[in-house]
């Protein structure tokens, strides 16, 4: 890609980001922003936006994941529900600021256009599952993640306290409040068996 047209996708994204980012005057919800107005903010056509995304939900997710998936790593350096449980921490984090409105925002608006859904589920949901999802198989190869379900369902239940406070706003997204809530999406809740 040449100098030129990175400098201009890369002034797209930021411009991005700062209409996006509610700590600035200016700044406008997910539902408010509009190709022209990104264009405007990055000095850039609308011509040169469509050039590398389809759609607004596009540009925005790109945006946010530039930031996000470096905040969010899940290390393969652990073992792997060590991973998981640090993965979780970081993303609670991040979604306890700015982030984490911009994303409940996303997913509000995927719920009414299906074209933003699909696209959110392209480029965001599933790259981010399929990464978990091989940290949850080598949890299950060693033993530590009991088999039986498939990776995908797993990995639903890890993120699925996640999602839950940052949509509704219950509960808290403090560290230890993440891992409790790691740890049961980890043990289940059946209640333990007496032997007798």
């Amino acid at each position: 890609m040449a100098i030129r047209s990175e400098q201009s996708r890369q002034a797209i994204l930021q411009a991005t980001m700062r209409l996006l980012d509610e700590r600035e005057p200016d700044s406008m919800s997910v539902q408010q922003l509009s190709i022209e107005r990104i264009a405007r903010e990055a000095g850039v056509s609308k011509t040169t936006i469509y050039r590398w995304w389809p759609s607004k939900a596009a540009v925005i997710i790109d945006t946010f994941l530039a930031n996000h998936i470096l905040q969010t790593t899940l290390r393969e350096d652990l073992p792997p529900v060590d991973a998981l449980r640090e993965h979780v921490v970081s993303l609670a984090k991040v979604y306890s600021g700015h982030e984490g409105r911009l994303m409940a925002q996303l997913i509000a608006e995927s719920q009414y256009d299906p074209g933003t859904l699909d696209t959110f589920k392209t480029l965001f949901w599933r790259p981010r599952r399929d990464v978990i999802n091989r940290v949850i198989e080598r949890a299950i190869a060693e033993g530590s993640i009991r088999s039986g379900y498939s990776l995908d369902e797993l990995a639903e239940r890890i993120y699925a306290p996640i999602y839950f406070q940052l949509l509704f706003a219950e509960g808290s997204f403090d560290g230890d409040s993440v891992i409790a809530g790691f740890e049961l999406a980890l043990h289940g809740i059946a209640a333990e068996r007496v032997a007798t």
